[in-house]
C-alpha cells in the first residue's frame, strides 16, 4: 500500500521527488520507520503536496474592477467562519484538507470596496476550489483612494510567495522581525528616507519594544522602488534580528513617543535630524519631553534639550513639520494637523523656544477656562504668529465654533463636508505643497465619523494656515481605527500623492483584530484629477 501511495506521482519529477525522499530515509531502521509513518500521514490526508511540480493551493486573485490591481485586506470568509485575507497583491493561497476538489461559498467583504448582493443578500461567490487552479474575484471600490500594500509587519506577500507569484520586496515576508507597529513618520536625510515608528510589537513575545523603531530605504528612481509597488525597508536591529530602540534616551521605565522629525542646518552648515519626543508612563501620561539630534556614528538619537512640561501643547502629538521657505531662509511649520507652529529651520533656533511663533487668533485675556477671541474693528477674528504662548489646535478651534465664539465661516481649520456642509473635528495628518495641483493639501483623520478613528479626508487651501473650507471623505473604514495617516510628498508623481496610517482595532470596538494587517502600516495613493475631488477647491 505504501508503495502504491509513493507511485501516484503525476509526472517523472515527482516520482524522482519521492524516490531522493525514500532513499534519504531509508538509511537506518528509525529512518525507514519514519518513512512508513510518512505515508501513513499522506494517506491520512488525502496525498497532501501530491503535486510537486505545481502549487497544491488554489489561487484566489482579488482585483480593484477600475484599475485590475490586486486589492489587499480583503476577507473571504466562508460559511463555517474560516477568514482569509489578500496579501499585498491581493493574493489568497487557499488549501484545506477536505475541501479540496469541492464548490465553496465565500463572503467577499473589504473596507471601502464592496461586492455584488444575491438575492438573499450575502455578498459573495462560490467557487469550484482545485488544487493548482486559480480564480478572479473583481470587487468595486468605494473609497477614493486605492489601497496599494501592507509596509511593516511579517507576511505582506505570504500568499504570493507560497503561490509562486512574484513579489516587489528583497523581504517579502517582512523585514526586522516586526510583528506590528504604530504611527509612521518619514523624512528625507542624507540621501535616504528614514522611517520611524511608535510601539513596535515582535513575533517571540506579546511586548516588544516602546522607544521607537527606524529604518532606511533609497528614493524612487536612486536604487528605491516606485513608491506604486512598495518600500524596501531596512531596518536598524539588534543583535537577534529584530528592530532596536532609537531613542532610549537613557529612559529605564516608561516609553518614549517621538514625532516632529524634520532636517535643520547646524552652525557648521550640515543636515541635521531632530525631533520631539516624550516620555510617557502610560497611553495618557507624559512624565517629560524635550528635543533631541540625531547621531549618524551611533545611529540612534540624543537629547539635546529637557523641556518644562507647561510647555507640552507647544509640540503637539504626532506633528510632521513641512519646510517652507522665508526670504531670511527656511522654516520648520507644524501643528497637530495644521500648520499652527513655525521656528526657523536652524538646529539652534529649534533647542530655543523663544525662536518659535505661533498662530492663533485668541487674545492676552484668554484662559484655559474662558476663551476670548481677538477681533478687529470690523469684529473678524485676528489670526496672527505670536510668541510665548500656545498655537491654536484643531480641537480648540473646533471648541470654538461649537461655543459659538467664531462661526464656521470664520473658522481657518474646520473644513466642511463638501456633500453635507457638516463642520468635521480633524484629527491628526500632514498639510504638503502639491505642485501638480499648485495649492496645499491636507490629508488627515477625523474624530468621530462612521468609524471613531477610522476616516480619512483630503482638503486644499492656498495658504498652509487656511482658510481650510471644504473637505472630502477619501478612505473610511467598518468599525476599525485608521489613524496618525501621513502624506509622503517626496513620493508625489503627477496627480498620484501617497499616505499610509495605522491599521488597529484598538480604539474601534471590534472585538476581530484583522491576521496579518492588524497593528501596521497601509499604503494608500490618492488621483488628485479625480473628478469627484473637483468641488474641495475654492
Amino acid at each position: 500500500m505504501l508503495k502504491h501511495e509513493l507511485n501516484r506521482g503525476e509526472s517523472p519529477k515527482h516520482r524522482r521527488h519521492w524516490r531522493h525522499l525514500k532513499d534519504s530515509f531509508c538509511s537506518s531502521d528509525l529512518g525507514i520507520a519514519s518513512f512508513r509513518l510518512m505515508g501513513i500521514l499522506v494517506l491520512c490526508l488525502g496525498g497532501v503536496g501530491s503535486a510537486a511540480d505545481s502549487t497544491p493551493h488554489f489561487k484566489i486573485r482579488v482585483v480593484d474592477e477600475q484599475t485590475g490591481r490586486g486589492v489587499p485586506l480583503v476577507e473571504l470568509r466562508t460559511v463555517n467562519q474560516v477568514r482569509y485575507y489578500t496579501d499585498s497583491n491581493g493574493l489568497i493561497a487557499f488549501y484545506e484538507p477536505g475541501l479540496m476538489g469541492s464548490r465553496i461559498h465565500f463572503s467577499v467583504r473589504s473596507h471601502g470596496y464592496e461586492f455584488p448582493k444575491d438575492g438573499f443578500g450575502y455578498a459573495g461567490v462560490a467557487l469550484e476550489v482545485q488544487s493548482g487552479q486559480s480564480a478572479r474575484i473583481a470587487v468595486k471600490r468605494i473609497n477614493l483612494a486605492e489601497r496599494l500594500y501592507r509596509i511593516t509587519g511579517q507576511g505582506i506577500y505570504r500568499d504570493s510567495i507560497l503561490l509562486g507569484e512574484p513579489a516587489p520586496l528583497a523581504e517579502p515576508f517582512g523585514s526586522g522581525k516586526v510583528a506590528g507597529q504604530d504611527s509612521a513618520f518619514a523624512v528625507p536625510y542624507r540621501d535616504a528616507i528614514y522611517w520611524f515608528w511608535g510601539d513596535t510589537a515582535k513575533m517571540s513575545y506579546p511586548l516588544g519594544h516602546f522607544w521607537m523603531a527606524g529604518a532606511v530605504s533609497d528614493p524612487p528612481g536612486k536604487g528605491g522602488l516606485p513608491p506604486a509597488r512598495g518600500v524596501n525597508l531596512r531596518y536598524f536591529t539588534d543583535a537577534e534580528g529584530f528592530s532596536r530602540p532609537m531613542a532610549r534616551l537613557g529612559v529605564k521605565r516608561g516609553m518614549i513617543w517621538a514625532d516632529t522629525f524634520a532636517t535643520v542646518t547646524d552652525e557648521a552648515g550640515r543636515q541635521r535630524l531632530v525631533c520631539h519626543y516624550a516620555h510617557m508612563e502610560s497611553l495618557e501620561r507624559m512624565v517629560g519631553h524635550g528635543l533631541a539630534v540625531y547621531c549618524d556614528e551611533r545611529e540612534e538619537f540624543e537629547r539635546v534639550l529637557e523641556l518644562d512640561l507647561k510647555y507640552r501643547s507647544r509640540f503637539p502629538a504626532q506633528a510632521h513639520p513641512v519646510r517652507i521657505a522665508h526670504e531670511n531662509g527656511d522654516y520648520l511649520y507644524f501643528g497637530d494637523v495644521f500648520p499652527t507652529i513655525r521656528v526657523p529651520a536652524r538646529l539652534s533656533s529649534f533647542k530655543d523656544l523663544e525662536c518659535y511663533e505661533y498662530f492663533t487668533c485668541l487674545s492676552d485675556a484668554s484662559t484655559p477656562n474662558d476663551l476670548q477671541v481677538e477681533r478687529d474693528s470690523a469684529g473678524r477674528p485676528i489670526y496672527r504668529w505670536r510668541r510665548n504662548t500656545n498655537p491654536l489646535d484643531v480641537s480648540t478651534e473646533y471648541e470654538l465654533v461649537k461655543a459659538g465664539k467664531i462661526t464656521v465661516q470664520e473658522a481657518r481649520f474646520v473644513p466642511r463636508d463638501f456633500d453635507s456642509g457638516k463642520p468635521i473635528q480633524m484629527h491628526r495628518g500632514s498639510v504638503r505643497w502639491n505642485q501638480h495641483r499648485n495649492r496645499w493639501v491636507m490629508i488627515a483623520g477625523e474624530l468621530g465619523g462612521s468609524s471613531l478613528l477610522g476616516e480619512i479626508w483630503y482638503a486644499e487651501a492656498s495658504q498652509p494656515t487656511g482658510p481650510w473650507r471644504r473637505a472630502r471623505k477619501v478612505v473610511t473604514h467598518d468599525q476599525y481605527s485608521f489613524y496618525n495617516p501621513v502624506h509622503h510628498d517626496f513620493f508625489d508623481h503627477g496627480s498620484f500623492i501617497y499616505f499610509e496610517g495605522t491599521y488597529t482595532a484598538t480604539f474601534s470596538g471590534n472585538p476581530e483584530p484583522t491576521p496579518w494587517y492588524e497593528y501596521n502600516q497601509v499604503m494608500y495613493r490618492l488621483d488628485l484629477d479625480d473628478p469627484r475631488l473637483k468641488g474641495v477647491r475654492e
